[in-house]
């Protein structure tokens, strides 16, 4: 029972652990495998072994078939799906019941030839179960330490930036979904065999998701053992006390583990151990010289060639009827930094996110080295080679430093392997000046360092041209002059920038051009200090009465 048990966790974890759509589900994946192994064994007389690939692949395209609809609607996320996916139980349990699949008696597997592996009957159980078991962990460890499972991190920290970084956000859940489900469906035809008959009551019960998710949320439900320690844990706790007041025991005993790991280890049991240990291992980068670091794309430094690396041509959008941008026209030569400034609410934060793909424009083209990415998805615009920041720092939270940084790396224009975008991104923490914070998390570190760690991000993908939006807000005026420097050291590099800027000392020192919105209108645009003196654009920040 006991492997049993640690497949369903560590397949649930797949998912919803590891991504963070939280699956109340994964019952009905279950019994579609059981359904199917009782159903071929029973009225097409399929070896029982032979059952189990079919219960797999019918779960799995089960899960499949519902995700690519589900991951489509990016409201259903949280709380809707884990609620989504426990309707889906009752679904498929009334469907079961009222069809020739079941139809209320149920079905009995005691005349179904059991193969013989091992001395007795139970031996083939326990020999299958340990074989599934130990094939859904090594399948859970593999998917941690790659780069299917860097990104299904970063989509349960923010799918959003995810996407925008160059992971494939709806290919990744889904193929998530896919596996969770095929591992639960191979457990649920082993179970039906085991249990000998499958009825709908007992198959879509909601205590199989129940046990599962209690089982992950106290092993640990970001580290690939964690759920199998949480199974354990609760299987001792339940099977050895079995009976009466012994039973209630044992299940008030599981509930007051739960408490106390919720308060004292929100990581569970394993998780905060591993997190222990991490933060036993100190990193220390030495100091690297921008000499040293790959440039990201662009014409040499400090200089602008005439033809254009990005233009936008007649750009709208609007939010419920509020017109953000109003047919922008916008050009971005290569090897410039170009500025980018107005008033508060004036379409520069939307600019910046329509052409990361963030939003999709409603009207109008974006173009970026010839290419059109005005309907691109975002993750496909990550790998043409542009990147950007945040205003507000939009680190992920569950990830370290280093691994904030290796992601873009490995889901950039060059996606590296693994490996190789660590030392990537050590070389950028080194740059920006975050070598020292490798190890810790984004939530250890103050504004300034959020601010060069958005940076450093941003600069791991190697872009060709560099959106950032607001990096001197918030920072004291040392702050300010450290990021000018850092910016300083980029454009030595020959790197093309736009950036949002209400800092105008920035402004005025590190563009070789700006350009001034208002109501998301493009009102003028040209030399830095000349443009900040036209009376529209004075007009803009301080009223027609001052300008």
């Amino acid at each position: 029972l006991v492997f049993h048990w640690i497949v369903l966790a560590v397949s649930w974890n797949i998912l919803s652990g590891y991504s963070g759509y939280f699956s109340f589900g994964h019952g009905a994946f279950f019994g579609a495998g059981m359904y199917t192994t009782a159903t071929l064994a029973t009225k097409a007389g399929v070896p029982f072994l032979w059952t189990l690939p079919a219960a797999g692949l019918a779960a799995a395209a089960f899960g499949i078939a519902l995700g690519a609809v589900v991951f489509r609607l990016p409201r259903l996320r949280g709380e809707l799906f884990a609620l989504l996916t426990l309707a889906v139980t009752f679904v498929l349990a009334t469907i079961v019941l009222n069809t020739p699949v079941d139809g209320g008696p149920g079905l009995y597997l005691s005349a179904v030839p059991l193969p013989a592996i091992g001395p007795s009957p139970s031996s083939t159980f326990y020999l299958l179960g340990l074989a599934l078991a130990l094939a859904t962990l090594w399948i859970a460890r593999e998917i941690q330490h790659s780069r299917f499972g860097t990104g299904l991190f970063a989509i349960h920290d923010d799918e959003d930036v995810a996407e925008v970084l160059g992971v494939p956000t709806y290919r990744y859940k889904l193929a998530a979904f896919g596996l969770s489900c095929g591992l639960a469906g191979i457990a649920g035809g082993i179970q039906a065999m085991f249990i000998s008959y499958v009825t709908v009551g007992e198959t879509f019960s909601i205590v199989v998701p129940l046990n599962v998710v209690l089982m992950s949320v106290l092993g640990g439900s970001r580290h690939w053992f964690g759920p199998a320690v949480g199974a354990a844990v609760v299987t001792a706790l339940l099977y050895a006390f079995t009976a009466g007041d012994y039973a209630v025991a044992g299940r008030a005993a599981v509930g007051l583990i739960l408490i106390l790991v919720i308060l004292f280890l929100p990581e569970g049991i394993f998780g905060e151990l591993i997190g222990a240990l991490k933060r036993r291992r100190v990193s220390v980068t030495p100091a690297i010289d921008a000499a040293d670091l790959p440039a990201p794309t662009a014409a040499g430094p400090g200089k602008a060639e005439g033809h254009p690396l990005l233009e936008a041509r007649g750009l709208s959008k609007a939010f419920r009827g509020v017109q953000a941008l109003a047919e922008v026209d916008l050009e971005v030569r290569r090897g410039e930094i170009l500025g980018l400034v107005g008033p508060n609410g004036s379409g520069k934060s939307t600019l910046i996110n329509v052409v990361s793909g963030h939003f999709r424009p409603d009207s109008g083209r974006i173009l970026f080295e010839g290419r059109d990415l005005a309907a691109v998805e975002a993750h496909r615009i990550a790998r043409t080679g542009l990147a950007r920041t945040y205003q507000i720092p939009r680190p992920f939270a569950h990830l370290s430093v280093l691994e904030n940084v290796a992601l873009p790396a490995m889901f950039g224009r060059d996606a590296l392997p693994r490996a190789e975008a660590g030392r990537e991104a050590r070389r950028w923490l080194a740059f920006t000046g975050l070598a020292a914070k490798a190890t810790a998390l984004p939530g250890e570190l103050n504004l300034h360092q959020r601010k060069f760690l958005e940076l450093a991000r941003a600069l791991a993908s190697r872009p060709g041209l560099l959106l950032l939006d607001e990096v001197f807000s918030g920072l004291t005026h040392a702050e300010i002059d450290d990021a000018i420097r850092l910016i300083r050291a980029i454009r030595a590099q020959g790197a093309t920038i736009v950036f949002v800027e209400h800092v105008i000392r920035a402004v005025l020192e590190l563009t070789d051009r700006i350009v001034v919105l208002s109501y998301g209108r493009v009102i003028a645009e040209g030399d830095p200090r000349a443009v900040m003196r036209e009376p529209d654009v004075v007009a803009a920040y301080l009223g027609k009465p001052h300008a």
